[in-house]
């Protein structure tokens, strides 16, 4: 059985990738209550270490296992935050992480995180992280990865980072290659409740009629195409067609046309968006919208992490991992 680590969990997309590849979690370390809370109500962790704070917790408290995972905190990195990067204290969570590596020696790592990681500070920052990986003693591998592009239909673009341990037989890796997608949004959208339709068109008008929008849109047209996505922001107001734009931390303004009406995404909807099983999304309806909105915005993609796991098997069997 390969066994991996589940570090920065969050609600655990990425625990999600690599079990449905077969691989068994040992441990995991998450620091938000509400988080932990879901993950141990959407996983059986009974037979597994809890960390808690990575910063805090003895490396020699680690179990074994062949693979560490981390979505490490991306507030310092994102366009949406300060991006204070390296001199924010959630930024250095990656200094932590390089030392289990170090310590516990472990063959391989899957590391997330924004997008904004690449550019910030001109680069340097970036290229700080990669060197400091690779001098742990890793070969390194990084890709921008849309999950629209592996059966998500979310505009969502992450950096991977994909480390293998440099003294192992097979360290030659590659990204896996995007395929058809074979799911529409309207199959992701399923949540029936009442309470979610819209009618504060009042609110609504104040985006349409701005100075930005005014005579632009006709509420009616709107409301005449099903699965139509309506996302505001600030003065801004932006339609989508086949994928609903990224899912975040405090997003909120996603709205989309069902049957002729406006409805609010729900929390649950947005599990499914990030590739969350029906499984889950029925075990999270004793949980607030509020809180599973902001766990998603969170959540690594549970499709893109399967399937970056899939491309790793074959060093896992060529490195004696895995059978």
């Amino acid at each position: 059985m390969v066994r991996f680590i589940d570090l920065c969990s969050g609600i655990g997309g990425g625990r999600l990738g690599l079990e449905n590849n077969g691989f068994q979690c040992v441990a995991f370390s998450e620091i938000l209550p509400h988080s932990i809370s879901a993950y141990k109500s959407f996983y059986d962790t009974r037979n597994e270490k809890e960390l808690g704070d990575l910063t805090q917790l003895n490396i020699h408290d680690i179990p074994d296992s062949e693979i560490l995972i981390a979505g490490f905190p991306c507030q310092s990195y994102s366009i949406q935050g300060l991006r204070k990067g390296l001199d924010d204290e959630r930024g250095q969570i990656i200094f932590h992480i390089r030392d289990i590596l170090k310590e516990k020696k472990i063959k391989y790592f899957i590391l997330e995180n924004v997008k904004g990681l690449v550019n910030i500070n001109k680069g340097k920052t970036f290229q700080f992280i990669v060197n400091m990986l690779e001098n742990t003693g890793y070969k390194l591998y990084f890709q921008i990865l849309k999950s629209n592009d592996y059966g998500l239909p979310q505009k969502r673009e992450r950096v991977y980072f994909v480390g293998i341990r440099e003294d192992l037989p097979d360290t030659d890796f590659e990204f896996p290659q995007p395929y058809q997608k074979t799911s529409q949004l309207k199959d992701f959208l399923i949540d029936e409740d009442e309470k979610y339709i819209y009618d504060n068109f009042d609110w609504l008008s104040k985006y349409m009629n701005n100075k930005y929008n005014y005579g632009k849109y006709d509420l009616n047209e709107i409301l005449s195409e099903d699965y139509l996505v309506v996302d505001t922001r600030q003065s801004d107001m932006r339609f989508f067609r086949d994928y609903i734009p990224t899912l975040r931390t405090g997003r909120s303004g996603i709205l989309y046309v069902k049957n002729g009406k406006l409805r609010k995404l729900s929390g649950k909807e947005s599990l499914l968006l990030q590739g969350f099983n029906k499984k889950i999304f029925d075990k999270s309806k004793n949980y607030a919208d509020s809180i599973l909105l902001q766990q998603t915005g969170n959540a690594m993609s549970v499709n893109v992490i399967q399937e970056i796991g899939k491309s790793l098997i074959k060093n896992l069997k060529n490195n004696g991992d895995l059978q």
